[in-house]
């Protein structure tokens, strides 16, 4: 595809363009009086958010460079929800007040490979105070979190605060939506670990990057899968019944996982794998403990077990599974509290009779997974529009509150940035000209924050700042006072603002040392045909919709090996798409390479 190009300062300012487009759009999320902001979507009702990764993920500007900047302070936000869950609208702030100073100054002749390196040492200095004023969290502390990253929501800061205490930091917490009016806690069995599905198209969720199964039935295996031609009975029954389908595995590999990401993108069976977690003999114990809380039958080679042998019995069940890239979180039914408290019995049993501190220490991480449970908190709303935002909301302050256990807190507000930027002034005094102006660059950035807070909240910015440093206290946005924010609860996770920092920092440093822009020219679109191997409506070569040919291994249909039907070995029919008879999608072909294309 042909390319725009863009040049030197022309680059830059077309970059800041996407910048400040997006960020302008985004700061309007932060603190307690922040303002919502509406996205329009193709389907549905629209949305009312209040968070930042949210808003900016949205945004898309016709130029194309500027485009590139709007994607870039995106990627800010992005990163830093990925890495703490919040500081999403904080990280936006700092980015584009250090992309503006710093475009200023190399308008002016500064130098820009200088300016990062004061903007680096800047932030070293930055993050050494932030970590000296972190203070662990203390019990009482946890609503307080909860309630400030909530927007000053008391009822979320409660429930958060409530579901923490009765999980622990082994349990689970996690947030789903409700058929009432109101937002209430459950306890059940549950866990969670440590790995996430085997390909992100098994996500149903595009916005929030999970898959989430309902009722699913669930394999447990401590064998690779690398082909499915003995799962093809089972598989055939599941898909008959509708249940979703979860395959837990030492490994899911070759083709294995295509036939299964093929059936899942053309709806003939909702599934998803994981990969089994840890490794050795911790991962077979591992697997046994979800075997107990599941309800299923552990298929173990030790055992001599075969999965052609596999019968619908031998699989596991579960109220809902979510899966994140990372983490697989299983919310159990009821009926497995028997089975997993005399689990856990067995365990404390072993925990006795170990020598080893090590082994010790592993028996009781699992004893800590299997009784943690899970909180369910069911978020209730009077309208679709409402329940997400409250959704998000309760999101956002759970990651915060998290984060806030992990690295401990801060007076919240932007008081312990402005704070900061006062020590930051002796270092820039003893750095050389273009190294000070970098780190004076990050100096102003953090002010931006506080600014922003008190500008939503209808007071003038600068002159709260100026009110901050001269009496040495915060401001607090909801009574507009200035007071010692700690002491009034207001605090930020140490984790959040860390990362903020970090994020902001290393995006705009890189967009202050572009010297060339280049952006795809979008091209004119072309009517769409049909006909062989055209429009994957139709046509004798589609990708599987009705047509002669499908997308899968040579045959008449099906997906692998050979035979006259079944799921998806080549052969009359398969898995993949109803050819001459088996689970799929019409047409003569199954989902496998092309056949009569």
């Amino acid at each position: 595809m042909a390319k725009q190009l863009s040049f030197s300062n022309e680059s830059r300012e077309a970059l800041e363009k996407g910048v400040n487009f997006v960020a302008n759009a985004v700061k309007v999320t932060i603190g307690p009086k922040a303002k919502n902001v509406v996205i329009e979507k193709k389907f549905g009702s629209p949305d009312i958010v209040r968070d930042g990764s949210t808003v900016a993920k949205e945004i898309e500007i016709e130029n194309p460079i500027s485009n590139l900047g709007a994607k870039l302070i995106e990627q800010v936000a992005s990163k830093t929800k990925e890495s703490a869950g919040d500081g999403t609208t904080t990280a936006t702030i700092l980015a584009q007040k250090m992309v503006q100073e710093g475009l200023k100054n190399i308008a002016s002749g500064a130098n820009p490979m200088e300016l990062k390196k004061g903007m680096e040492a800047g932030l070293a200095f930055v993050l050494e105070k932030l970590s000296s004023k972190s203070i662990s969290l203390n019990g009482s502390d946890i609503q307080k979190v909860a309630t400030v990253s909530a927007g000053g929501d008391e009822e979320i800061g409660s429930i958060i605060s409530k579901a923490m205490d009765i999980v622990t930091s082994d349990g689970v917490i996690t947030v789903e939506e409700s058929q009432s009016l109101e937002t209430e806690l459950d306890i059940t069995e549950g866990m969670s670990f440590d790995r996430g599905y085997s390909s992100p198209y098994f996500v149903t969720d595009q916005e929030r990057q999970v898959c989430e199964l309902e009722n699913p039935k669930i394999l447990i295996t401590d064998q690779k899968v690398s082909t499915l031609v003995d799962l093809v009975p089972i598989l055939e029954e599941i898909q008959k019944s509708g249940s979703p389908f979860l395959i837990l595995a030492e490994d899911i590999e070759g083709e294995a996982l295509t036939t299964l990401v093929l059936n899942k993108n053309s709806g003939v069976l909702n599934v998803a794998s994981v990969r089994a977690p840890l490794f050795g003999e911790r991962r077979k114990a591992a697997l046994e403990d979800i075997a107990i809380l599941t309800g299923a039958k552990l298929i173990s080679e030790d055992k001599s077990m075969t999965l052609d042998k596999l019968s619908i019995n031998d699989l596991g069940k579960a109220k809902k599974i979510t899966i994140t890239k990372d983490k697989t979180t299983i919310v159990a039914f009821e009926d497995t509290k028997d089975l997993v408290k005399a689990r856990v019995e067995k365990l404390k049993r072993e925990v006795n009779i170990t020598e080893s501190d090590y082994d010790q220490d592993k028996i009781n991480e699992r004893i800590a997974k299997l009784a943690g449970g899970v909180a369910l908190i069911k978020v209730g709303a009077a309208t679709e529009t409402e329940m997400k935002f409250k959704k998000l909301r309760i999101e956002d302050s759970l990651n915060a509150t998290k984060a806030a256990i992990e690295e401990g807190v801060v007076s919240g507000g932007g008081q312990t940035l402005i704070e900061i930027s006062d020590d930051l002034l002796k270092l820039s005094e003893t750095s050389s000209d273009d190294l000070r102006t970098g780190i004076n660059i990050v100096k102003e950035a953090l002010l931006e924050p506080t600014k922003q807070i008190a500008k939503n909240a209808g007071f003038n910015g600068d002159v709260v700042v100026a009110e901050i440093q001269r009496l040495n206290k915060g401001f607090n946005a909801n009574s507009g006072q200035y007071e010692d924010l700690k002491d009034s609860g207001i605090l930020d996770p140490t984790k959040v603002i860390r990362l903020a920092l970090q994020d902001s920092v290393s995006i705009a440093a890189m967009l202050l040392t572009t010297e060339v822009a280049m952006a795809d020219i979008p091209e004119p679109e072309a009517a769409a045909s049909g006909g062989p191997g055209g429009d994957p409506m139709g046509g004798m070569g589609g990708m599987g919709m009705p047509g002669m040919g499908g997308m899968g291994m040579p045959g008449m249909g099906g997906m692998g090996m050979p035979g006259m039907g079944g799921m998806g070995m080549p052969g009359m029919g398969g898995m993949g798409m109803p050819g001459m008879g088996g689970m799929g999608m019409p047409g003569m072909g199954g989902m496998g390479m092309p056949g009569m294309m």
